[in-house]
């Protein structure tokens, strides 16, 4: 039995250790397409972009955290950087954005 649970945990190892790098070539991968700035991106943008969130989720679960809980500090963090007056906010409007969509999913 333990020699299962010793192999659960190097599974679990090696999985986050894959999605940590998955997630860095995403962001490599946008690193790169923003500095290339072709007009017709929007495409790719949202791919990566997308894959960097999703990624995220699992990695969050393989550490232990929950989506629900994930999902619940984001809009946490949202909420505060609305009372904070974040610049993103003032300029704009995309925190009250993001809210509105967090809370019709």
């Amino acid at each position: 039995m333990d020699e299962n649970k010793d192999m659960d945990i190097i599974k679990n190892l090696r999985t986050i250790e894959w999605l940590k790098s998955e997630i860095l070539t995403s962001i490599a991968g946008l690193y790169q397409l923003l500095a290339r700035g072709e007009d017709d991106m929007k495409d790719d943008l949202e791919d990566l972009i997308s894959n960097i969130i999703l990624l995220s989720y699992l990695l969050s679960k393989r550490l232990g955290i929950e989506y629900e809980d994930i999902n619940s500090n984001l809009e946490d963090k949202v909420k505060l950087n609305l009372l904070e007056g974040h610049k993103i906010e003032k300029w704009y409007g995309d925190l009250s954005e993001l809210m509105g969509v967090l809370r019709n999913k």
